[in-house]
């Protein structure tokens, strides 16, 4: 039978990096490639997942009003699953995100409302949750809600382990709403306890799309830190730079996030011997164009 957009999301391929890796180790980086879910990122799985279940529990019905705060990759989600199902959809955030991720999420009908830099994502998610309180639409609230990680638990973590057949020691992933994180940690220890999950953050002061140290008061619900073994900083400058690389030396055009979560991973393939290592590629690097974090290129007229 044929297959519907919602059958797409998921089954992402997962690849070995080979010109990255310091040709003396002995360990193996593998890359899962979350660009190539339906509207371009890791956040499609969740987004399903938290709309699907809410309606499944006669929360929400088609032509209701969605409302979520986000920094881009979970309202593009949103927006394609909204109108993929039939909700409207009201999305907030913060107004340095790049002009490409806004453009994504009006192509698909969204309604944007944008709150200052200074704001920031926690701004954000206070005028979510008063929209919410003024009757305006319900929010999902991607940071509380256990949708989010259920989504990797039942899809991320299954894919990694069979992908691997079972040989994976390590997992990293970038930690913005901790979804990802959450969820894969939980099925991958119940599997193995010795798999060991690290999680990046960026380094104080650093500004890394998709990734936050939340301040203490604005943790996300879902988050618990007895399901993360390691925390690594990383500074925005060597994300940027291994995002580049990504791109120039293995083909893969991610995200700042995503380049974040590859330069934990090749340090640790530094450090420990013998390991499978996985990390999240989180998104598309073209979402990206307009920030100048790429190089405009070699460009020539004949």
């Amino acid at each position: 039978m044929y297959k519907t957009l919602m059958d797409t999301v998921g089954n992402t391929p997962l690849v070995k990096i080979q010109r990255m890796v310091n040709p003396d180790t002995n360990s193996v980086v593998l890359a899962k490639l979350e660009g190539n879910n339906p509207a371009g990122s890791v956040k499609d799985r969740p987004a399903l997942n938290m709309i699907v279940q809410a309606e499944k529990r006669g929360e929400i019905v088609p032509g209701d009003t969605l409302i979520e705060a986000t920094s881009g990759n979970t309202g593009i989600a949103l927006a394609m699953v909204s109108a993929m199902l039939g909700y409207r959809l009201k999305l907030i955030m913060p107004d340095n995100m790049s002009m490409e991720r806004r453009a994504s999420m009006a192509a698909y009908g969204a309604e944007l409302i944008l709150v200052t830099q200074e704001s920031g994502m926690e701004g954000a998610r206070d005028l979510a949750q008063r929209l919410q309180a003024e009757g305006k639409g319900k929010v999902l609230d991607q940071f509380a809600n256990p949708d989010n990680p259920l989504a990797h638990y039942q899809s991320t973590g299954p894919e990694i382990w069979q992908d691997t057949e079972g040989q994976v020691t390590h997992f990293v992933s970038a930690m913005g709403t901790t979804g990802t994180i959450m969820g894969t940690s939980m099925f991958l220890k119940e599997q193995s306890s010795a798999v060991q999950i690290v999680g990046v953050q960026p380094t104080e002061g650093a500004s890394i799309p998709g990734i936050r140290r939340w301040p203490k008061e604005y943790l996300p619900d879902i988050y618990d830190d007895r399901r993360v073994d390691r925390v690594i900083d990383l500074s925005q400058d060597v994300a940027e730079d291994t995002m580049r690389s990504m791109a120039t030396q293995e083909g893969i055009f991610a995200g700042v996030s995503s380049g974040g979560a590859m330069a934990a991973a090749l340090q640790l393939a530094q450090e420990v011997e013998n390991a499978t290592i996985v990390t999240i590629v989180c998104d598309r690097g073209d979402r990206y164009l307009s920030t100048n974090v790429f190089p405009t290129g070699n460009v020539t007229h004949g």
